[in-house]
């Protein structure tokens, strides 16, 4: 199967099509409550202020995050979250290719400032490789631990 993403799209919430929207929320129940079996509440009233980046593959989607403005996540960064590569697309350097499309959206939309992220501890490795360092000890968040990691402006 070809794995090539076709598109890449940015979005604020209100430019969002129905479609798009209903295929954003329906990845994110597919790989966040389903396939890692997390109980949250995914509508955190944060959508309605970000950006969603979104890799497209006709009309599939592939990649998605969520570009988040200083001050709604952190008093004192801008975030990227909901970060997410669907399982048919996964091996293939997508989840790098897309921290690298929203770490520069981030910095275009909302200024070079710092980044910060809630990660799931086990992927530690891939966020120190893109710039990210931990600045927290781990908590448990919907049953899965995470670590606050910072990515200082350059």
């Amino acid at each position: 199967m070809d794995k090539q993403i076709h598109a890449w799209d940015i979005k604020p919430f209100d430019a969002l099509s129905l479609e798009e929207l209903y295929k954003i929320l329906q990845l994110r129940q597919e790989v966040f409550i389903l396939e890692q079996a997390c109980v949250y509440s995914d509508l955190d009233n944060k959508d309605q202020k970000s950006f969603h980046l979104m890799g497209w593959h006709g009309d599939v989607l592939a990649a998605y995050t969520r570009l988040i403005p200083w001050g709604i996540s952190y008093p004192d960064a801008t975030s990227i979250g909901r970060v997410l590569v669907a399982k048919d697309f996964r091996g293939i350097r997508l989840g790098e290719e897309l921290m690298l499309r929203s770490i520069e959206a981030i910095y275009a939309r909302y200024g070079r400032h710092t980044i910060k992220i809630g990660a799931q501890q086990h992927l530690k490795a891939f966020y120190n490789h893109l710039g990210f360092e931990q600045t927290s000890e781990p908590y448990m968040d919907a049953g899965i631990l995470h670590i606050e990691m910072t990515r200082a402006c350059e």
